[in-house]
């Protein structure tokens, strides 16, 4: 792999903008019908016999986030049917959906009924299920329609989490409130004595913006605002404005820390200057904990953290920041938009840990945590030719290899047999904004060289640069291992600002892929066949279209 010290391209960076509306209610579906083609699992299987079984309801409702009028939210709320009444844990005061905790080889059995004025569809985010139960936007059902999830737990232990899925509504719709962690744990993490119980903490951070009737805004004027991606101008955790955590002197803790915003992401590190010690990351436990200076905590992914309190008093205050970093685009200010209060890449508090009581457990970090056991690259088919995937703007429009969003169209690139280990390249390449293929594309309007004297124009004109954004690319159905980085044509102030803060340890579905990176992942499709996505988890992205299909045949 080259090195940092080979020349790259140079880019131009700032901190991502953009502007907000309020939002209006209800939404109007912005995508066509397809109910013609969703072939929806709407009975029960009576020979499926489930050890948990659950309503989940898309509602709309009203929630108390600021003081005075109550904020409109679209919300899962959840009802246990039958199963440990343990299995459902409430967030109280908040918009966000319950924390769902299931063992591997449990049976689970959720009824999802839509009663939103418009279409949904859930997706388990890093599950292993079978296509029906996936989430794909195929599936989408509409108001008064129920969609049955009957699957059994094939995952390891990890902090996973559910969403919505329509194309063209993902974005509005998680944005709205719907969004909920899943918890999967086995008798690997059984066996360890790690933090559980009230030891055990979600936490879920999210940007938003309101207005002066403390109704949400959202990015709504027009395909430039989108482009972007959003960001908010206050940080909540765990769907409340509060920013705060109470736990007590003298404890360990896990904390599970879950990017569920739209498209920021986030440089995170205590104010203290302690290190984070990471013990997993997306689907499963590390081999052994990470200690890191700061981690990079792109849209989607998880980190399991240890934090130990035994030594701090009562009364104690810790900050997790986000620190400064950059993310290699040009400032939105260029094109009009309006700055966030918080840009992206700047500094500013995420949450502060407060200790207001003392306590006492026994819980020990493990030098050893879960057994690895990665995927040999000798072992994949395709390992002198990886499948190549490139993320790129072209013609105004966020693509995959020059490809944009088709409900079930999928290439022969694009399907692999069951059965089989690949490795995948993703490419952030970058791309024009009225230009063509993203590699010798001549920027706007095709005039190279415009501007050239202040250093805009290089290596492919000034929209070239300024639309190589990062892309967070989640892949369906399946874990992956990362196997390298390559950064040799990443600008050197960005991969310097995050390069100590990027985890390949580990099992994981989503990767951030910072611009002008390249990152190689191997991973074996097993256990069954269908159609799956693979797209960039930046949802404003993902709903202009930079979402594909691939295939397990």
């Amino acid at each position: 792999m080259k090195t940092e010290n080979i020349n790259r391209r140079k880019f131009v960076k700032i901190g991502s903008t953009g502007a907000m509306v309020a939002i209006a209610w209800p939404f109007v579906s912005a995508c066509d019908s397809l109910s013609s083609q969703k072939g929806t699992p709407g009975d029960i299987d009576k020979k499926f016999e489930p050890d948990l079984d659950i309503e989940l309801s898309a509602v709309e409702q009203e929630v108390s986030l600021l003081p005075g009028k109550k904020t409109k939210v679209w919300k899962f709320e959840n009802k246990l049917l039958a199963g440990d009444p343990a299995s459902l844990q409430q967030i109280g005061d908040s918009y966000l959906g319950p924390v769902i905790k299931v063992k591997k080889g449990q049976k689970v059995r959720i009824r999802f009924k839509n009663n939103l004025p418009e279409e949904s569809i859930v997706h388990w985010h890093g599950m292993h299920v079978p296509e029906p139960y996936d989430g794909h936007p195929k599936d989408v059902i509409s108001n008064g329609e129920t969609y049955i999830y009957e699957y059994e737990i094939m995952n390891r232990a990890g902090t996973y989490w559910f969403h919505p899925h329509p194309h063209g509504r993902t974005g509005p719709q998680v944005y709205n409130g719907l969004a909920g962690m899943l918890i999967v744990t086995d008798e690997e993490e059984e066996n360890l004595n790690l933090p559980k119980g009230e030891f055990d903490l979600p936490v879920i951070i999210q940007d938003r913006s309101f207005d002066e009737n403390n109704q949400l805004v959202y990015l709504n004027r027009g395909r430039m605002d989108r482009m972007m991606g959003f960001l908010g101008d206050r940080i909540l955790i765990n769907g409340k404005t509060g920013q705060e955590l109470s736990l007590k002197a003298g404890c360990a803790y896990r904390l599970r820390l879950l990017n569920g915003s739209n498209s920021r992401f986030y440089k995170l590190a205590w104010d203290n200057g302690s290190p984070l010690v990471v013990i997993g990351k997306d689907g499963s436990l590390l081999d052994k904990p990470k200690t890191m200076p700061y981690v990079m905590l792109g849209v989607a992914e998880r980190i399991d953290l240890w934090i130990d309190l035994k030594d701090n008093p009562v009364g104690t205050e810790i900050v997790m920041k986000s620190m400064p970093f950059s993310a290699g685009m040009m400032s939105m200010g260029m094109m009009g938009g309006m700055s966030s209060r918080l840009a992206l890449g700047s500094e500013y508090p995420v949450f502060t840990i407060k200790t207001d009581g003392q306590g006492e457990n026994n819980f020990v970090l493990p030098d050893q945590l879960a057994a690895f056991n990665k995927l040999d690259p000798t072992k994949a088919i395709n390992r002198d030719n990886p499948r190549s995937f490139r993320f790129s703007m072209q013609r105004m429009e966020w693509t995959i290899n020059g490809r944009t969003w088709e409900t079930t169209g999928v290439t022969d690139e694009e399907t692999v047999k069951l059965n089989t280990t690949e490795i995948w390249e993703l490419v952030n390449s970058g791309g024009g904004m009225m230009g063509g293929n993203g590699e010798d594309d001549e920027g706007m309007m095709g005039n190279r060289g415009m501007m050239g004297e202040r250093g805009m124009m290089k290596d492919g004109g000034m929209m070239n640069n300024m639309m190589q954004m990062p892309h967070p690319i989640h892949v369906h159905q399946v874990q992956f291992n990362i196997l390298e980085r390559d950064i040799s044509e990443m600008d050197d102030d960005v991969w310097n600002s995050v390069k100590d803060g990027l985890i390949n340890d580990g099992w994981q579905d989503t990767a951030l892929l910072m611009p002008g990176m390249k990152i190689k992942i191997i991973m074996r499709f097993e256990d069954f066949k269908g159609l799956f996505l693979y797209h960039c988890h930046n949802l404003e992205h993902e709903d202009m279209g930079m979402m594909r299909n691939y295939k397990i045949i």
